[in-house]
């Protein structure tokens, strides 16, 4: 779990967007915060601009593909070069992360 995090924590510091398995589904995403919920599991807020998702995604730039996701729950963490992904406002409320570490 330290070297996901680690990871994590770099692509958010570096603004590097980050490859992934989730739920199964091969991810590309943008970190952006990364700390625990209210009950003080470690969670991911992310701008998803490409792979797959469950709920879909919507056009780049949407408020619609940002994703609060498990950090334990990825695999196949990589710290990719590229564009920087996000939107001008984030549709997910404060509840995702509450105790903020990046």
């Amino acid at each position: 779990m330290e070297t996901l995090y680690r990871a994590v924590y770099e692509g958010i510091e570096a603004r590097r967007p980050i490859s992934a398995t989730y739920h199964g589904l091969p991810r590309l995403f943008c970190p952006h915060r990364l700390g625990r919920n209210r009950k003080g599991q470690l969670r991911v807020l992310c701008y998803q601009y490409g792979g797959e998702s469950e709920s879909g995604l919507d056009a780049p730039g949407s408020q619609a593909n940002w994703r609060c996701t498990a950090l334990e729950e990825l695999s196949e963490v990589k710290l990719l070069g590229g564009e920087w992904h996000t939107a001008p406002n984030h549709s997910r409320p404060a509840f995702c992360v509450v105790d903020v570490d990046i």
